[in-house]
C-alpha cells in the first residue's frame, strides 16, 4: 500500500509538525496516561479472534503492538496514522520488539485500503479529527468485511473533562486570543455529541451502534506535568509564540492549577469517554 496524505490538510500539517513532535517526545507519558483504554480495547478485540486488525489514528504504535502481542503471528495488526513522526516511531518499537505489526503513514479518510481486508477496526482516541467523518467512517467500511466490528473510544464534552481543558481555560488569562475551536470541528472533543456520532456511523454505513459512556482513572508521572503543559494541546502550540518571561509566567499559573491533580509521584484524573461499538452488516450499501 502506498503512503498518502493531504499535503494541504490542516491536520495533516498539525500532527506532521508541532503536535506530532509533542506526542512523539510525551510518548512514555501518554501511553501511560491511556494505559486503561488501550487494555479494554485489546480484550475487545481478543473476544473476537481476529484475523486481521486496523488501528485507526495508532499514533505511535502501543494499541497496535499490544493488540498484535496479544495475538501473535495468527492476527495481521497494521496501525495508520497521519503523522510521520509517530509512525516512524511506531515502526521502530515494532522492530525493537520484534512484532508483526506493520505501519501505515497515511490519512485513513482517503486512503484506498484493500476492500474487505479487515475484520475489527479500532481506535484508541484517534477518530476526532476527520475533516469529513463521514467519508473516513465510509472509507473503513469499505476496507470492512462482512460483519465485522468497530470499537472505539474518543472523548465525551469539554465540560466533563476538566483535567484535559485546565491548561487552556487558565492560559486564557494571558492568551485571551488563543483559537477556540467550534463545536463539531475536528479535535478532541469532536465527538462529543452521541447524537452526532450515531448520524456519522449510520451515514457512512455502520450498524449496530452501541455506546456507553466510560469514566476511566488515568495517570502519569508527575515528572512529565511540565512538558504536558509546555507541549500539549491549545497551550502547546500558543507558548512557541510568546517571549521566554511571558512563557514562564503562563506555565507557573497552570502548574498550580493542576497541583489539585497531583498525588505523590503521579498526576492523576478521571477520563469521560464514550466506547463505541459497531458492525458492518453484510452487503451493506455505502450512502453517496
Amino acid at each position: 500500500m502506498n503512503e498518502s496524505g493531504r499535503a494541504d490538510s490542516a491536520q495533516s500539517a498539525l500532527w506532521n509538525g508541532s503536535a506530532g513532535r509533542a506526542w512523539v517526545e510525551g510518548q512514555p507519558a501518554l501511553d501511560a496516561m491511556f494505559e486503561p483504554f488501550e487494555a479494554r480495547l485489546v480484550e475487545a478485540v481478543a473476544a473476537r479472534l481476529p484475523r486481521s486488525v486496523l488501528d485507526v489514528g495508532c499514533g505511535t504504535g502501543a494499541t497496535t503492538l499490544a493488540i498484535a502481542r496479544r495475538h501473535g503471528p495468527s492476527s495481521q495488526c497494521t496501525g495508520i496514522d497521519i503523522s510521520a513522526p509517530m509512525i516512524e516511531v511506531a515502526r521502530r518499537r515494532a522492530q525493537e520488539q520484534h512484532a508483526t505489526a506493520r505501519f501505515i503513514r497515511a490519512d485513513a479518510q482517503e486512503h484506498v485500503l484493500a476492500a474487505a481486508s479487515f475484520d475489527w477496526i479500532v481506535s484508541r482516541f484517534g477518530v476526532m479529527f476527520f475533516d469529513d467523518p463521514v467519508a473516513a467512517f465510509a472509507n473503513l467500511r469499505r476496507a470492512a468485511k462482512d460483519d465485522a466490528g468497530l470499537h472505539f473510544f474518543a472523548w465525551r464534552s469539554a465540560a466533563e473533562n476538566p483535567f484535559m481543558t485546565t491548561a487552556e481555560h487558565v492560559a486564557r488569562r494571558w492568551l485571551p486570543r488563543m483559537p477556540r475551536s467550534a463545536p463539531g470541528a475536528p479535535g478532541q472533543f469532536a465527538f462529543a455529541d452521541p447524537a452526532r456520532v450515531r448520524s456519522i456511523l449510520d451515514a457512512s454505513g455502520w450498524t449496530s451502534v452501541w455506546m456507553e459512556p466510560v469514566d476511566a482513572a488515568c495517570r502519569f508521572p508527575a515528572s512529565a506535568l511540565t512538558q504536558y503543559i509546555t507541549q500539549m494541546g491549545p497551550l502547546g502550540r500558543a507558548l512557541q509564540n510568546v517571549d521566554a518571561s511571558t512563557r514562564e509566567r503562563i506555565v507557573d499559573d497552570v502548574r498550580r492549577a493542576f497541583e489539585p491533580y497531583v498525588k505523590g509521584e503521579n498526576v492523576r484524573f478521571d477520563a469521560a469517554c464514550w466506547e463505541v461499538s459497531a458492525r458492518s452488516a453484510q452487503a451493506m450499501q455505502v450512502r453517496p
